[in-house]
């Protein structure tokens, strides 16, 4: 065995266990986090007014859960705020809905854009563009259908947002639903999403989605308004990113985004993952590379060889705690999120997590074989950089 092909090992060794080192700094890291930032009130100053909050709720289709989570937004508890529905389709069945709520709700400033406008390629932005162009307040609030406010979420979401900060977003987590699909959601949520949602804030770096996400008006206009931002998929991002572009800092609330939609099946929930991954992968394309090492499995057979490499431990035992520790690790995680009980056995949490972390690699590798996104009613190639083009879907035979 040549000397090169030694020296080779060995440094794919020692970089394998630095980063399952760092891996697993990041999950201390985003244990702490979760201890120090959820679930935390915060107040605002008595002497200063509180701001107005313009809440676009872009809607597509009906959801057996869409009347009840839309009406905890008319039961808000915010001295002045607005709520704008938005719908492309004139027959939307959302439209129904919303039209009971505001005649049960009278004193509650809201109203319903139907149509849209054609301003860009996503079709959240031109069904949102409408509303935008109308709202009355300094803050907005672009809020999915299938979340789920509390009657304080955005008084905390606004107490959040200081002289620095330019946006405010909620972490993703998920109501307590019954079902499989719906335990594995939350595990998701509440562990491997988390973590890095968490570090991720508490260093600093741009990861808001756009489910639930307050900002400063002031700085879309400066950029051309959110129609400027109707080329990529993924606003989100890129609302953050040219928010902190310009110096300004972004930061989570203390209340996760509590998602609540109606359906709940496993296909929907891994297509949804694949169809994040690529975005990711287009926008960010170094995670190609690291993020199939950050995963447990993969990064537990890489630690195995590495240990086994430099310091000659069995490497099946070594995987075998690797995943009992990281399974451990994201329990307790998990419960912080959830801040209370959780709403199932250990055992359907084990079921649950093996089950997610088995199927992360397979969904990494499809993502990279299948680039395209097929996303509501269309179908999109992805540029480097998070620019996107739609694309006519195949027509069968």
């Amino acid at each position: 065995m040549s000397s090169t092909f030694v020296c080779t090992i060995q440094g794919a060794a020692i970089f394998f266990l630095a980063f399952g080192i760092g891996m697993w700094v990041i999950h201390f890291m985003a244990f702490f986090w979760s201890k120090w930032k959820l679930h935390r009130k915060r107040s605002w100053p008595a002497d200063i007014p509180l701001p107005g909050v313009s809440i676009i709720k872009p809607l597509v289709g009906e959801d057996p859960h869409l009347a009840s989570n839309l009406e905890t937004f008319f039961t808000l508890n915010y001295p002045k705020f607005e709520i704008l529905f938005c719908v492309q389709d004139n027959n939307d069945p959302a439209i129904n809905i919303v039209d009971k709520l505001m005649d049960k709700y009278p004193t509650v400033d809201a109203r319903l854009f139907k149509g849209g406008e054609k301003v860009g390629i996503n079709p959240k932005i031109n069904n949102m563009q409408p509303a935008y162009i109308s709202m009355k307040h300094e803050l907005i609030l672009i809020s999915d259908s299938g979340i789920r406010m509390k009657e304080d979420t955005l008084l905390d979401m606004v107490c959040h947002m200081d002289d620095k900060t330019g946006l405010v977003h909620q972490m993703p987590f998920t109501c307590d639903r019954q079902g499989f699909p719906a335990i594995l959601e939350k595990v998701y949520f509440g562990t491997s999403h988390a973590r890095i949602y968490l570090a991720a804030d508490l260093v600093g770096i741009n990861c808001p989605t756009g489910m639930s996400a307050l900002m400063r008006k002031k700085l879309l206009d400066e950029v051309g308004g959110i129609k400027a931002f109707g080329c990529f998929l993924a606003e989100d991002y890129f609302f953050a990113k040219s928010i902190t572009d310009r110096g300004w800092k972004i930061t989570i609330s203390s209340q996760p985004a509590w998602q609540n939609s109606g359906y709940c099946d496993i296909q929907s929930f891994q297509s949804r993952i694949s169809r994040w991954a690529k975005l990711r992968f287009a926008m960010v394309p170094p995670t190609i590379l690291a993020e199939p090492f950050s995963e447990c499995m993969v990064l537990g057979i890489c630690v195995a060889f590495a240990t086994r490499v430099l310091l000659r431990w069995d490497p099946i035992v070594v995987f075998l705690i690797h995943l009992l520790t990281w399974c451990i690790m994201d329990w307790f995680l998990l419960r912080s999120v959830q801040n209370g009980n959780i709403p199932f056995t250990k055992f359907e949490f084990v079921l649950a997590w093996l089950f997610r972390e088995a199927s992360a690699p397979f969904l990494f590798i499809h993502s990279l074989m299948f680039p395209n996104i097929h996303w509501r009613q269309g179908y999109y190639r992805l540029q480097w950089g998070g620019r996107v083009e739609e694309i006519a879907p195949k027509v069968k035979l």
